[in-house]
């Protein structure tokens, strides 16, 4: 069997939290989310805002602009959700780079997996929590995040992107442990 690729990867994600977004209710765009201060529909327009500046800024790339998220929330996201699997799909995405000062020179599409498509795994239960659908997670995924997180601890928290963690008993699910490390409090 062929290892899952950054497409795939994104394909996966991609499609749960689309579930999401047209599972909520129109009345629900503005419940309040588990990000402080903000509300469902900053949910997605965290994720259609900033890696469309991050993929311009690193690697010249400029995905589709779709609807603003105050217009139409399921649109802007599925224009946006397009656009990056267009560009996963691409057979040239693999032997571009992305460049940022903070993490050097990585293959553009290792760089989707790691900062946009791990954001949009995150933020699918901010989504479900704010408008009360399905908040599971896949927990193989939590896992591999969890691992690959823990070892950075010190880094996330400067970076400014994660709460502080929420102390939780190592003896809750995989799940749980992940949305306090990234400072949720599930």
């Amino acid at each position: 069997m062929a290892a899952r690729t950054s497409a795939d990867e994104h394909r996966t994600v991609a499609r749960a939290f689309t579930d999401r977004v047209r599972g909520t209710d129109p009345e629900a765009w503005d419940n309040p989310a588990p990000c402080e201060g903000w509300a469902a529909r900053d949910v997605v327009r965290h994720l259609v805002e900033w890696f469309p500046a991050f993929l311009e800024a690193g690697a010249g790339v400029e995905l589709p602009k779709g609807p603003s998220v105050d217009d139409d929330p399921v649109a802007a996201w599925a224009m946006h959700r397009d656009g990056v699997q267009a560009l996963l799909d691409d057979p040239a995405t693999a032997h571009k780079l992305l460049s940022n000062p903070h993490i050097g020179e990585i293959p553009l599409d290792q760089a989707v997996d790691r900062f946009y498509t791990a954001d949009v795994f995150m933020h699918t239960w901010d989504l479900a929590r704010a408008t009360g659908q399905d908040e599971q997670l896949d927990p193989v995924k939590c896992a591999q995040l969890l691992d690959g997180m823990m070892p950075l601890d010190d880094v996330l928290r400067a970076s400014g992107q994660y709460g502080p963690r929420v102390e939780m008993p190592e003896t809750a699910d995989v799940q749980t442990r992940l949305l306090a490390f990234i400072g949720r409090k599930p």
